[in-house]
């Protein structure tokens, strides 16, 4: 699944109705309370026998089992497993309901009376449950653990039988499970039916083994109106029009997890490619939006044709269909055979797309279609092991898109990816690679930066230590071992070790079975380089983690490189080992040492004062790669926030980067130097002005170089860059730019195709023009909202929207978040809102959302509320705030957002504590003028 936004899709109360009857087929309907207990008492439990009076020799009798026994646990028992699911659903998309009938072959290895598998949001008709023509004697429904269990009088005979019943349900409004997405046909409001199963909504969809390891092959049949478009993760085996019912089935599966199933009905139209193998590619889109699809389709052709040769095993499936959906919780999701997208991160437009709109396509794409080997054919063995797939299918993106666009030099963009590892690595309340899962309410919240970005990093660094080529011949060993079957993360080490000859065990286990990761300290005693790790965190305390490192060291070039492991605490090089010149450098003005080579390991460096100075005269004189310039200035903003060095010494390192002009390292300095902005409005609030004149003086040359309008034939990286800079330049309140904003969006608003405002720069005019509203002079923020309702572009609709909360004036910042209680912004697009949010407008923020609170609970779902929590409290940087987030929050605790609320008050007490380190330089103020007077 392509990374979830804050507006990821998570769960509701959970409510199971159970339809029964007295033993007959009579129409009395028995509920099932919310709660489990209730549902226990409500059904026919057996009790336990009572124990006989206390005499010897006379044994106690055995206790009866009962349905309570399957409370509480993180897992389904094992002792019953589905082998194929024939299913046949019928959605209502006017009523926006469905009902369903599910025959499921389950294979009983173990002596049971009971079947215990997973379902929510449904109800079950509970005459017509039957397994093997046998009616249960207790059907009990648990609400918490999402479980129901099938009692029967006695035991279940061993081997294969079939389980049938029939269910009905909500197509719901929470982007989860079985849902309805809103899309408007020839001026009218349609309903299309979607699923989005991955993590545990299958359950809301039909009754299931809803865990990964339960692979089983699905037959489908589907009940539409005969107009309508059905897709599923298979191709049409045959389809029958009896009066107003379409009849669909398509062909079975081969063996896949639930969370995999998928099915799209609506009014929709494709483009379609084929695969120098043969494969059949289409990209489905709303009615009119087709042609937008070409780019997708085209990355996505040669991912499939990349993806064969590099994992040795063709494509599984027969067809391969890419859908775009207006409302959908992730960035995209990798069903087999039947992926779903967010419009915005599938469809391009040459006249209304940005270009790092095209990027994101090609990212999102390529990370999909990974899955399909990496994910869904070998899949997962339980959520502990979710980095596996995510993890991996990042990595895989990049190596597929670099191969495609080498011009776009994706892998040093990687590094935003290794950034946001290590920013969320660095606080207590991160987690593990491996992250135990004990209850499904508590598996979206690891679908972070963690699986995703860490997970991609220590693959890469993995990778560049056992070289490319054995690699993936490793890899590609791995998938032929367990296709059709699941793997744990130990499977892969394995592989790889046996392939490779190499000790990747017990490398990789100190990086994926604990959390954090270390510091290198790097100090030169005469010429002996000594190393010592500690765990790193940005509360400027020490962990006790101890990591196996692969370190690599370079010295006055780049032609020379050591390589070696730091398995211990510390260790010492002579500095002659690390190239053959090195050591006659030491006293020399070429002489530096760079560890962590073009960031490949996934850890951060602080040098001594010595090599820190060498680092900083190579980084001037423009001897470092683009990585390491990276590299450098990541490690120094990390080391500042935990005061291991001062924000004086991290200012005179951003300004040896006034002359830069590359995308990737200037995208870095600029997300440092809007934290620094951010941090200085309370640490020193009489200098703000002055540090952010210092931060526009390193990011204006670049962005007056580039200006407003593109250039021919200019390259892509360049048109990255110019929002890039431009949008730091408003938010830093230069005045030069905000004025030409302003300017140009007042053309744009009466000419929406004027040549002066593409795409790729709008977002700094419209933030531009936000500076200047308020209550009483609201003209911009009318026009906005006007371009707003006006597109039907997905990609401008969220430009609009992460801009309106970009103002002086609260009232319009109230005006914005109450625009997330309407229907005009569909709850996927919540999260933009909230990115508009800065500093200045953060109290009015956080009064809206403690008074709002219930009603986001009612209209959001869980994880999305973890979203708000982060966007609003991360804005606050003190002790006291924490506390009063705390207190609010104590009697609102919900499993799904959990974790992101304490990392979000971890986050307030991180900037506290790095405030009051800057008030402690003596020399901060006599920095920045000193560097502002310089030419």
């Amino acid at each position: 699944m392509a990374r979830r936004a804050a507006a990821t899709a998570a769960g509701l109360l959970l409510m199971l109705l159970l339809a029964g009857s007295d033993g007959g087929g009579g129409g009395r309907r028995l509920e099932a309370a919310a709660g489990g207990r209730s549902a226990a008492k409500g059904a026919n439990v057996e009790a336990a026998a009572p124990p006989p009076p206390r005499r010897a020799p006379a044994p106690s009798p055995p206790v009866v089992a009962s349905p309570g026994q399957f409370r509480g646990q993180a897992r389904l028992p094992r002792f019953a497993a589905p082998r194929r699911y024939d299913l046949r659903l019928r959605p209502d998309l006017v009523a926006c309901t469905f009902t369903g009938a599910a025959a499921v072959t389950v294979a009983v290895s173990a002596p049971t009376r009971f079947l215990v598998f997973n379902a929510a949001d449904l109800s079950v008709d509970r005459a017509s449950i039957r397994f093997r023509d046998l009616a249960p004697k207790e059907v009990v429904f648990f609400d918490d653990d999402e479980i129901l269990v099938l009692g029967f009088s006695n035991d279940l005979p061993l081997g294969e039988g079939v389980l049938s019943m029939k269910f009905n349900g909500t197509l719901n409004d929470k982007m989860r499970g079985f849902y309805r997405s809103k899309y408007k046909y020839k001026g009218q409001m349609k309903n299309m039916a979607v699923t989005q199963f991955e993590s545990v909504d299958a359950r809301r969809c039909f009754p299931c083994w809803d865990e990964p390891a339960f692979k089983a092959k699905f037959k489908l049949t589907l009940e539409v109106p005969p107009g309508m478009v059905a897709l599923s993760n298979m191709p049409i085996a045959n389809q029958i029009v009896t009066g107003p019912v379409k009849t669909i089935s398509y062909e079975e599966s081969p063996l896949m997890s639930t969370y995999l199933v998928a099915i799209v009905v609506g009014l929709l139209e494709y483009i379609e490619g084929v695969t120098p193998e043969g494969t059949k590619i289409r990209v489905y889109t709303q009615v009119g939006k087709s042609n937008q699809g070409k780019f997708a389709l085209d990355v996505g052709v040669k991912s499939l044709h990349l993806y064969k040769d590099y994992f040795g095993t063709p494509y599984p499936l027969p067809k391969l269909d890419m859908v775009a959906i207006p409302d959908f919780a992730a960035g995209a999701m990798e069903n087999y055979g039947l992926v779903t997208f967010r419009e915005v991160a599938l469809l391009f437009d040459e006249e209304s797309s940005s270009e790092s709109s095209k990027q994101n396509i090609a990212i999102t794409v390529a990370h999909e279609l990974a899955h399909q080997w990496f994910g869904n054919l070998v899949t997962m063995e339980w959520w502990t092991h979710l980095w596996l797939n995510e993890g991996f299918a990042t990595w895989m993106s990049h190596l597929a898109v670099d191969s495609f666009f080498p011009q776009w030099n994706i892998w040093t963009q990687f590094l935003d990816d290794t950034t946001a590892g290590l920013k969320l690595d660095s606080l207590e309340e991160s987690h593990p690679i491996e992250v135990e899962i004990h209850h499904a309410s508590e598996v979206d919240e690891i679908f972070d930066a963690i699986s995703y970005d860490k997970g991609a990093s220590v693959i890469r660094m993995l990778q560049n230590y056992l070289g490319a080529e054995r690699f993936q011949k490793a890899l590609a060993s791995y998938i032929r071992k367990f296709a059709y079957s699941n793997a744990k993360t130990e499977d892969l080490w394995a592989v790889l070790e046996e392939k490779s000859g190499e000790p990747v065990k017990n490398l990789m286990t100190t990086w994926t079975k604990q959390q954090g990761y270390p510091v290198i300290n790097a100090k030169l005693k005469g010429n002996y380089l000594e190393l010592e790790q500690a765990q790193f965190l940005l509360d400027g305390s020490f962990g006790h983690g101890m990591w196996i490192v692969p370190i690599t060291a370079g010295c006055g070039s780049y032609d020379m490189q050591k390589k070696f492991l730091l398995k211990g605490k510390s260790d010492r090089l002579d500095i002659k080992d690390i190239a053959s010149q090195c050591g006659n450098q030491v006293k020399g003005g070429n002489f530096w040492i760079k560890l962590n080579i073009n960031q490949t390991g996934f850890y951060r460096v602080q040098y001594d004062d010595k090599l820190s100075a060498a680092l900083q005269n190579a980084l001037q004189s423009k001897k470092l790669s683009v990585m390491d310039k990276i590299g450098i200035v990541e490690d120094s903003h990390a080391l500042s926030m935990a005061c291991k060095q001062t924000l004086t010494s991290l200012l005179r390192l951003l300004y040896a980067y006034r002359e830069e002009a590359d995308y990737s390292v200037l995208s870095h300095i600029n997300i440092v130097s809007l934290s620094v902005a951010k941090i200085s409005v309370d640490a020193t609030p009489g200098l703000v002005g002055d540090i952010k004149q210092l931060l526009i003086k390193i990011l204006l040359p670049p962005s007056v170089k580039l200006g407003w309008d593109p250039k021919d034939r200019e390259s892509h990286l360049d048109a990255l860059l110019r929002p890039v800079l431009l949008v730091a330049l408003v938010k830093l309140g230069h005045d030069k730019t905000i004025n030409e904003g302003v300017r140009r969006f007042g053309i744009f608003v009466h000419d929406r195709n004027t040549s002066l405002l593409p795409p790729d720069t709008r977002k700094a005019a419209y933030l531009a023009a936000m500076q200047n509203v308020t209550s009483s002079y609201r003209v911009a923020y009318n026009d906005l909202l006007k371009v707003y309702r006006e597109s039907d572009e997905a990609e401008e609709k969220a430009r609009v929207l992460s801009t309106l909360c970009h103002c002086k004036d609260n009232n319009i910042v109230l005006e914005s978040l109450n625009l997330l209680f309407t229907n005009e912004v569909r709850s996927q697009d919540a999260y933009y809102v909230l990115q508009g949010l800065d500093v200045e407008s953060r109290e009015t923020a956080w009064l809206w959302l403690k008074g709002s609170w219930d009603r986001i609970a009612k209209k959001y779902t869980d994880t999305q509320e973890g979203g708000f929590i982060r966007y609003i409290v991360t804005l606050f940087s003190s002790n006291e705030k924490a506390e009063e987030f705390s207190g609010f929050f104590a009697t609102r605790k919900k499993p799904e957002f959990q974790r992101a609320l304490k990392q979000s008050l971890e986050n307030v007490r991180v900037s506290a504590r790095w405030i009051q380190g800057i008030r402690s330089e003596p020399r901060l103020a006599q920095t920045v003028q000193e560097l502002l007077r310089r030419p």
